[in-house]
């Protein structure tokens, strides 16, 4: 005889029935906010209140109106890449890291960054080094009535802000912060193999068109990641019924489309000085003809580097705290890719309450 058909337990049934009945509404979900994503409007992005001190060429200067009572002594200026748009350090309220900064009380302030008209194709790194943000950093003392600045950069924004403090050595710089910034250029492997000067013409290259535009940089970056899009896209479609992923999603999608030009003569520097001399790491760099040696720089630093980033590498941003000359010098080393360690709901809880407690105690 047959052994009798032994019966699914019923919680295993009704396990299984949940489980169905939750994928058939995600797949429902999926499809109505399929079409609700393709007609939607992009969200409003970097609306913190802010007034325009300053507007000159590319260079843009904002101060954001403070949301406490009380602030510390010393504002901050803050130092975006010039291929980006700063609203990534300002997303939506609540994600927000301008918004978190002045709900902890700091006075800031940003350098933000236009494309370069066709006739700005021979700004070089001194005018942005030291005419850009020495004028900025000026700006921000007669606003804020206070001699002392710190400084934020981000990713190249930290290079920037590194090369004003190597050329600024008795300057009003107080405290030094960077994001992501890379020193040994070596350790951009793909970019070094861009750029590299046995096949890239840099000089044929600028000459001929001027200021660099912007797709062939956001192209670069795509190589970094080949399937990257693709692979977002599919993961999009995933979790389409997940409104927090999909607004998420929107945000950082139009950032990463959103690549500034860059002016002509300082890429070219960039090329030459940068990846192919690597000038900044070999403390041989110079701009407008002044030692650029980060070697010297004194004032209290913290360099934050992102576990995953595949824009600007660990080997290429960690080298920075052996090189720096300060004595009060901070790394942290995060989980988090380029973009994911300074902004999103990662760096809400990782990067930005470090960084609170790092600079409240030197910003009074």
């Amino acid at each position: 005889m047959s052994a009798a058909p032994q019966s699914q337990p019923l919680g295993s049934i009704t396990s299984v029935s949940d489980r169905i009945q939750t994928e058939v509404q995600r797949a429902i979900q999926r499809s109505i906010k399929g079409v609700e994503y393709i007609a939607s409007s992009a969200q409003v992005l970097g609306s913190t209140p802010k007034d325009v001190l300053l507007s000159r060429g590319t260079m843009q200067l904002y101060h954001y109106r403070p949301m406490t009572d009380e602030i510390y002594r010393i504002p901050i200026l803050i130092v975006m890449a010039t291929t980006n748009r700063g609203y990534i350090l300002d997303m939506v309220p609540g994600m927000s890291f301008i918004e978190f900064l002045l709900k902890r009380g700091f006075d800031v302030y940003m350098l933000d960054w236009t494309a370069p008209r066709a006739e700005e194709k021979n700004l070089r790194m001194e005018d942005y080094v030291l005419d850009f943000i020495p004028q900025c950093v000026r700006e921000v003392q007669r606003d804020s009535g206070v001699d002392d600045v710190n400084i934020i950069g981000y990713c190249f924004g930290g290079v920037l802000s590194l090369l004003y403090a190597s050329t600024h050595l008795d300057g009003p710089l107080k405290n030094l912060v960077t994001f992501t910034t890379p020193i040994d250029f070596r350790g951009m492997k793909l970019f070094q193999n861009f750029s590299d000067r046995r096949y890239f013409d840099v000089d044929k290259l600028v000459d001929s068109i001027g200021n660099v535009p912007p797709e062939m940089i956001f192209s670069s970056f795509e190589m970094l990641r080949p399937a990257s899009r693709a692979v977002s896209q599919v993961q999009l479609w995933e979790n389409m019924w997940n409104d927090q992923y999909v607004k998420s999603y929107q945000m950082f999608d139009r950032w990463a489309n959103d690549t500034l030009p860059l002016a002509g003569e300082y890429f070219r520097q960039t090329t030459k000085d940068l990846m192919w001399d690597n000038k900044l790491y070999n403390q041989t760099m110079t701009v407008g003809g002044r030692t650029a040696d980060i070697s010297k720089i004194t004032v209290p630093i913290l360099h934050a580097v992102a576990e995953h980033d595949h824009i600007v590498p660990s080997e290429a941003s960690k080298p920075l705290i052996e090189k720096i000359g300060s004595k009060d010098k901070e790394e942290i080393v995060l989980k988090g890719g380029h973009v994911s360690l300074v902004a999103g709901a990662n760096a809400v809880k990782r990067l930005w309450p470090r960084l609170d407690s790092w600079l409240s105690e030197r910003s009074i």
